[in-house]
């Protein structure tokens, strides 16, 4: 028995709906009615820890094209799913849609563009391999908003973080002292 090349499970995970499938894979995506759909699906990707690009990137590019629909919360947790996925390039997917959110006037009552640089710095340390770096910034008192409002609802997401964290390992050692590995893990002191 073979595995599935890592593209086909980035295009279509093994728990995404039927439904979904359909709306995803077909024109339906750009169809402004089924943004709630996609949002609902998103709401079940951070309760039960999965994830699935396409169907975030469906909603962004809703958001794109319909500016009435856009939702910032939705925005910040679409992007940090995709910073569960890093190195992989998720993120500046997700980001590149955003358009010019980021740089627009500021709305008072738009957290993104106030937690997006926290987010990209989060990604760039993660990216970087600077791991006991990425603890300490995202535990930091500075990206508590971040962390108590947006990433303690996406279910697994310290967790997801250390398996990135193993795959780099992995792929570049093959012997890591115990101490630096906890450390990178962030499981000195738990």
């Amino acid at each position: 028995m073979t595995s599935a090349p890592a593209s086909s499970h980035w295009t279509k995970p093994e728990t995404r709906p039927e439904m979904i499938d359909q709306l995803v894979e077909g024109v339906d995506r750009y169809n402004p009615q089924n943004v709630e759909i996609l949002e609902d699906y998103l709401n079940h990707q951070m309760r039960e820890g999965e994830y699935d690009c396409l169907a975030n990137l469906a909603i962004l590019k809703l958001y794109q094209f319909n500016a009435d629909l856009y939702n910032p919360d939705v925005v910040i947790n679409i992007l940090a799913k995709a910073l569960t996925v890093a190195p992989a390039q998720d993120f500046n997917l997700c980001l590149a849609l955003t358009g010019e959110r980021s740089t627009a006037l500021p709305d008072p009552t738009d957290p993104f563009p106030q937690l997006l640089p926290q987010l990209q710095f989060l990604y760039t340390l993660l990216r970087t391999c600077k791991f006991r770096e990425f603890w300490e910034v995202y535990l930091s008192p500075e990206f508590r908003e971040l962390r108590k409002s947006y990433l303690v609802q996406c279910a697994g997401f310290e967790n997801d973080i250390r398996d990135t964290v193993v795959k780099a390992v992995r792929s570049a050692f093959v012997r890591i002292g115990r101490s630096r590995l906890e450390g990178w893990l962030y499981l000195t002191g738990m």
